[in-house]
């Protein structure tokens, strides 16, 4: 069996994920350990922490609570296949399909369907603007595109890991409950 251990203690295949394994707080740890840029950062920033601010964005936009938890989870595969950086992620074919086919599955877990194009859309936008932002702060890059809008503002690398992952669980449940 090809299966990784997560931190409640369960084995979980990647490849052959059964959705009865997901938790979200094997995905709040992770993602609070997980560092943005592959670790090529001038100061840890965790995705947990993106995901976060991804939330706060959707929600300082009047997103709808399904939205707002969308974004919050819109990582929430790399808790069980790593943060691959966008660059090489692009030649990973397959790799990229199997991202997809989790990412599905974990929002028809979590949110009861998979999300349409136009909320894929509205959450790739709020991750690009918000990549805009890593990539002069973390990155010190000065990015091509032209700066985007934010409704709300990052305070990079402010948070623990357990403070982290503790907002990431307590965001979660609040919006489960208004669901």
């Amino acid at each position: 069996m090809s299966a990784i251990t997560t931190f409640s203690g369960k084995h979980f295949d990647p490849s052959d994920p059964l959705e009865e394994l997901f938790d979200v707080k094997d995905i709040a740890h992770a993602l609070s350990y997980l560092c943005r840029g592959n670790g090529h950062v001038h100061q840890f920033f965790s995705v947990g922490e993106h995901s976060i601010w991804c939330f706060r964005e959707a929600k300082a936009r009047g997103y709808s609570i399904r939205l707002q938890l969308a974004c919050l989870l819109h990582d929430a595969s790399e808790a069980y296949m790593a943060d691959v950086p966008r660059p090489f992620k692009e030649k990973l074919t397959d790799y990229v399909k199997s991202e997809e086919r989790l990412l599905s599955m974990l929002y028809r877990h979590f949110l009861g369907s998979d999300l349409t194009e136009e909320e894929k859309t509205l959450v790739k936008t709020i991750d690009d603007d918000l990549l805009w932002y890593d990539l002069v702060h973390l990155l010190r890059e000065k990015p091509l595109k032209e700066k985007p809008k934010l409704y709300t503002e990052l305070p990079y690398g402010k948070m623990s890991f357990s403070e982290v992952e503790n907002t990431f669980l307590d965001i979660y449940c609040r919006l489960k409950e208004k669901l």
